[in-house]
Parts: C-alpha cells; sequence; structure tokens
C-alpha cells in the first residue's frame, strides 16, 4: 500500500496583485538535492511582475531554512542551517570554474522565478546552492546575506576593479538595494569613505541617515545643487539602483575624474557622450549581477560581526499568512527589507 505523502499549504500568485493559497505535496530530495524547511524570505523589488501578474512557480529567491532531509550522493548533515544562493549554477563551465558563478554559461535556473522558491514552507534545491550560515545568526536576519550583502558587496567588488582607491560615494535609490551597498559601503570601505544617497521617499533616506548615508532628498532640491551645498565637487564611485535613466546620467555627471559607474537596478537605458563621459575623464561604466557564491563566505563573518547594525535594515515581518499585506505595503514604498516568516 502506497503511503500517503505530506502535503504543505503554498502561497500562489495568481495576478491582479492577488496572492491565494493551495494545498501541495512536500516535495523529495533527489540525488545531489537537499530539502529545506524555508524558515524566512525576504521580499524583493524584481517580484513585482509576479505580484501584479502572477507566476506559474513559487516566488521567492531570499530564503534562508533548515535541511530537513537530503537525497544520495550529499554531505550536508540534516539540520544544517543556511541560505539558497539564488542561480542554480552548473559548477563546470568556464566561468564557474573561474569563480564566476554569477554569470553560469549553462545556468539550470533561478529559484523563486523559474523553479519554486522560498515563500513555500518547503522547497527541494540543489546541494551546491545551498550555503550553511554560522548557527548564531538567526534565520531572518541571514537573509541579508543574499540580495543585501551580496549584491551590494558584489557592486563594491566591481567598482574597486577599475577604482581601487575610493574615497566618496553616491548612491542612486534608497531601496532595500541601495540600502545594501551604503552598508557594505560601510563595512568594506570604511565609515571615512562618504556616502551619499538620493530619493523621494523620505521613510527611506531616514532609514539611510541612520545607516551612516547623507541622504539627498530629490524632492527639495537637484542633485548637482545638493552636492554643492556640502562643498562635494565629485564623488569616486556611484551606484545605480533605480534603474531609471535620468537617475543614472546625473550621477554619471557627478563622478570625478576616474570615477565608476556601477548599474545594478535593471530597467531603462543610459545615454553616453563618449568623448566628454568616459574618454576625456577616464571614467568608467560597468553593471553588477547579484553575487558570487564564494563572496557568501566573506559575508557571512560580516554578518555575525555586525549584526546589530545590518538589523536596522530589517523594518518589518509578517507571517507567511499576511503575504499579500506585506506586498501592498512593500510596493507602497515606506519599508526597507520586508521579510516573510514560517512558523
Amino acid at each position: 500500500m502506497e503511503l500517503a505523502k505530506e502535503v504543505m499549504e503554498i502561497p500562489v500568485f495568481i495576478g491582479n496583485s492577488r496572492v491565494d493559497f493551495r494545498e501541495k505535496e512536500v516535495p523529495v530530495p533527489g540525488p545531489g538535492q537537499l530539502l529545506i524547511q524555508v524558515k524566512a524570505n525576504a521580499l524583493c523589488g524584481s517580484e513585482r511582475n509576479q505580484f501584479f501578474d502572477g507566476s506559474k512557480v513559487t516566488p521567492g529567491h531570499e530564503a534562508s531554512g533548515m535541511v530537513m532531509a537530503v537525497g544520495e550522493d550529499t554531505k550536508t548533515v540534516v539540520g544544517t542551517p543556511g541560505v539558497i544562493f539564488l542561480m542554480d549554477y552548473c559548477g563546470v563551465c568556464r566561468n564557474c570554474q573561474s569563480g564566476n558563478t554569477n554569470q553560469c554559461q549553462e545556468k539550470r535556473g533561478d529559484y523563486g522565478f523559474n523553479k519554486d522558491g522560498g515563500y513555500s514552507p518547503y522547497i527541494v534545491v540543489n546541494e551546491s546552492v545551498f550555503f550553511p550560515i554560522d548557527p548564531s545568526i538567526p534565520l531572518t536576519e541571514a537573509t541579508m546575506l543574499l540580495d543585501i550583502m551580496g549584491t551590494g558587496g558584489h557592486a563594491i567588488k566591481r567598482a574597486e576593479l577599475v577604482h581601487p582607491d575610493i574615497r566618496s560615494v553616491l548612491i542612486a535609490g534608497a531601496g532595500p538595494i541601495g540600502l545594501g551597498v551604503l552598508a557594505m559601503c560601510q563595512l568594506l570601505l570604511g565609515k571615512k569613505v562618504p556616502v551619499y544617497i538620493m530619493d523621494y521617499v523620505s521613510y527611506r533616506l531616514d532609514l539611510a541617515e541612520k545607516l551612516g548615508a547623507i541622504p539627498i532628498d530629490l524632492n527639495e532640491s537637484s542633485l548637482e545643487d545638493a552636492l554643492k551645498r556640502v562643498n562635494c565637487k565629485g564623488v569616486d564611485a556611484a551606484f545605480d539602483t533605480s534603474g531609471k535613466t535620468a537617475a543614472r546620467k546625473s550621477v554619471l555627471n557627478a563622478l570625478n575624474q576616474r570615477g565608476v559607474l556601477v548599474c545594478i537596478g535593471h530597467g531603462q537605458e543610459l545615454h553616453l557622450e563618449v568623448s566628454h563621459d568616459l574618454i576625456a575623464t577616464e571614467r568608467a561604466v560597468l553593471g553588477s549581477e547579484y553575487f558570487q557564491y564564494n563572496e557568501l563566505e566573506r559575508n557571512n563573518r560580516l554578518l555575525k560581526e555586525n549584526l546589530a547594525y545590518m538589523q536596522q535594515i530589517i523594518t518589518h515581518r509578517f507571517n507567511v499568512k499576511d503575504i499579500q499585506h506585506a506586498f501592498e505595503l512593500f510596493f507602497m514604498g515606506n519599508t526597507g527589507k520586508v521579510i516573510i516568516e514560517h512558523a
């Protein structure tokens, strides 16, 4: 007689900004796979289309949890806490072999986008994308190892490729990714490096100021005028997290000679006058996509050492039953990082 399979209740993103719930069988890990009991998953702006238009899979790509079962040919111990790397990288292509797992040439999928993600209470992942964390780090806070610290830290690493002596920073957008870049600037570049951050949302600017930034409210003045008032003639590195053409151009114009603009936020285009914007000033424009799996080790240590500081970025926590309200609040803008917690 076949035994009854365990079932779980999952949120279903059905479109029209609605989330419903239904039952689904708990997945079983196959060879090389782990069954994760998800404990927390952070909301992300990249889930906007999934919330408004619906999703065929369970979203959620900033997940932390515990290993509950393992498949054959795995080494991870049941009960291990950890986080899940978004990209199911192959591990064997040229980019993976050089550590550039965020640029895998044979990527098998993205958890939360075309594979079930962390708003489900249980998910199966390949062992290679699971990163064991320090057990002293709470699992809700552990989600910051991903889009917050991972994406933010990698963008700084990209900037340092062409400008290793960064002495001033400007961030376009004080949403969660912008706050992540800000926090990682504080941890990696040091608190003596001034970090300017611009936005229209006063809630997020206030939070950025608490984290150590010099806020620029674009409702009150232009970026150019705001920098003049604080006697800033230019910055060495600018990070665009907004994805907006106007923001990218304005921060590019604020760069010093040899300055670097790192584009993190997907979205609109950037218009350049190559001779003026790049050649004469030897400025650089780079892209930065997510982060490399091997960067988690450093960030795990940094989070443990700076937990109280990083906790400030998390402003709201909701049970998965309240996920509808969590998304509505998040897209209104008056939040930092919003976390869905599973019981």
